[in-house]
């Protein structure tokens, strides 16, 4: 380990010798001085890797030092040290952006304490995190071999983004390696457990919350006279993103709960999202509201009934409450919905829409500079959080805090960063996505697909006779063997949805209230 240089700044720092002889014989090396004129010069002249500073000093004050020391090296850890405890002196020196604040007398190990934490903090985590997830590993080992219940890969999805989470701030790659051969395991586990139990699922008595229970089992539960609801709506967003924004959430809203819902299969808008606002399965809103239906072959867009479908399902429930429907697919509607968010405060219920993760992942598809800012799973995560930290919506969050009403938070489907091709053949009628086919004359691997020659059977609709649904398995994309190279490289390590994997199909449903 490089020698730590330190700069220890008090105006009775002979009283301090015992400290600096204890840092010394731990191989820390410590410059003095008593004042924070000198302290500023001493800064400009020597590269220090930390300060520590008495607040209270005849001529400039710590304060002031602090503020010209920050000035000069932003990033220089500063360590206040005080005898006052002043709440304002506190204040002041966290909103300058201290290291640490310490009140005298501090005894050495305080001191010690206090450099670990600053400057061997990362060291120490990483070394501990690695530690833990060792030992964490042959349990996850284990409990894969065991897992079959919904319930229990709700569990095993939330464990492996949680050391995901933890493994990328330790930029350990040889750990990251293993977390992503554990989860390839388990997207092939759950591809098995989905072909095995999904059509039963959906007419059991056990079992999970689906897209067009999620309203009435987790959204009317939280409806009352007394508070509004803003029930976001987010397209495409995983699990693991919503880990990764919750911080900024928690700034303004405090989590009453948290559900793990599943994605009705196709994993992909037009199904998932108007079964969630239907409240119905796809091949049900075909037949009650074949204006509102569009099957994959239709021209046309296929959710532009949502606010509808919306509207049918409160009636069918019995919902005597004002509600209003917003889709946010632009900047422009996201900044006049913020602006004039205000105007919701007599709702019981007001929904948004927002396409802004959809588009990213699209973007990712087409755009060079997009699968460059977004080349893997910690990157997407990364341009989530700056998108969500400066978007409309972050404001409109705001908004509704300020109105108290409570937040709930949630998806239509996940997504998967795919990289492994799967050949497939049908007609010219065929669907277009990439992790789900359904159309005549289909020609497939077996081994890569869950595949329902009837789709009534699932609650699809049927685009002709014999149009089978085939749905890919974990990171799959179907390739046509047409131009089959190129089609490959261009649709390689981009993100897509309709398929089978816990990304995909297991996501988060969040209830806050206003702190």
């Amino acid at each position: 380990m490089k020698n730590i240089d330190i700069l220890w700044v008090d105006d009775e720092i002979d009283l301090l010798k015992p400290h600096i002889i204890f840092l010394e014989k731990k191989n820390y090396t410590v410059t003095t001085c008593t004042n924070g004129a000198d302290a500023i010069d001493l800064v400009d002249e020597q590269n220090f890797d930390i300060v520590f500073l008495d607040e209270n000093m005849p001529g400039i004050t710590g304060l002031e030092t602090l503020s010209a020391i920050k000035q000069k090296n932003a990033n220089l850890p500063v360590v206040m040290i005080t005898k006052s405890e002043e709440e304002y002196i506190m204040e002041e020196a966290i909103g300058s952006k201290i290291a640490d604040y310490l009140i005298k007398p501090v005894n050495p190990n305080q001191i010690l304490l206090s450099l670990k934490k600053n400057l061997d903090h990362s060291r120490l985590i990483s070394e501990k995190t690695t530690l833990n997830y060792q030992q964490e590993f042959r349990k996850i080992a284990m409990d894969l071999a065991m897992v079959n219940s919904y319930e229990d890969w709700v569990d095993m999805y939330k464990k492996l983004v949680h050391w995901e989470l933890e493994l990328e701030n330790i930029n350990d790659t040889g750990m990251l390696e293993i977390l992503e051969s554990q989860k390839t395991e388990a997207n092939s586990q759950f591809f098995k457990f989905v072909k095995k139990n999904y059509q039963d699922w959906l007419t059991a008595d056990d079992k999970p919350t689906f897209s067009h229970t999620l309203f009435k089992d987790y959204v009317v539960p939280n409806l009352s006279g007394n508070q509004g609801v803003l029930w976001v709506v987010i397209d495409n967003l995983r699990y693991d993103q919503y880990r990764v924004l919750e911080p900024l959430i928690n700034n303004y809203y405090k989590k009453e709960e948290e559900h793990s819902y599943y994605s009705i299969l196709p994993t992909a808008t037009q199904y998932a999202r108007n079964a969630i606002f239907s409240g119905l399965m796809p091949s049900e809103m075909e037949k009650m509201y074949p204006n509102y239906w569009k099957n994959d072959t239709d021209e046309g867009g296929k959710n532009l009934f949502e606010a509808e479908f919306l509207e049918s399902q409160v009636k069918r429930l019995n919902l005597n409450i004002k509600h209003e429907y917003y889709k946010i697919t632009s900047l422009k509607s996201g900044k006049e919905l913020a602006d004039n968010y205000n105007g919701t405060k007599q709702n019981d219920l007001t929904v948004v829409v927002y396409n802004f993760v959809d588009m990213l992942s699209h973007a990712k598809t087409e755009m060079e500079v997009i699968k460059e800012l977004a080349g893997d799973d910690k990157a997407y995560r990364s341009l989530t959080v700056s998108w969500f930290k400066n978007s409309p919506l972050f404001e409109i969050i705001q908004k509704a805090q300020s109105l108290g009403q409570k937040l709930i938070i949630t998806t239509d489907h996940g997504t998967i960063n795919c990289n492994h091709p799967s050949k497939v053949i049908g007609d010219k009628n065929i669907s277009a996505n990439l992790r789900y086919k359904t159309g005549r004359s289909l020609s497939f691997e077996d081994k890569d697909v869950y595949a329902v020659k009837n789709p009534k059977d699932i609650f699809l609709p049927s685009i002709t006779i014999n149009s089978p649904f085939i749905f890919a398995k974990e990171d799959l994309f179907f390739a046509y063997p047409n131009n089959y190279n190129h089609f490959v490289k261009y649709y390689k390590n981009t993100y897509q949805h309709g398929g089978i994997s816990l990304e995909e199909m297991i996501i988060p449903c969040a209830v806050y209230n206003p702190k």
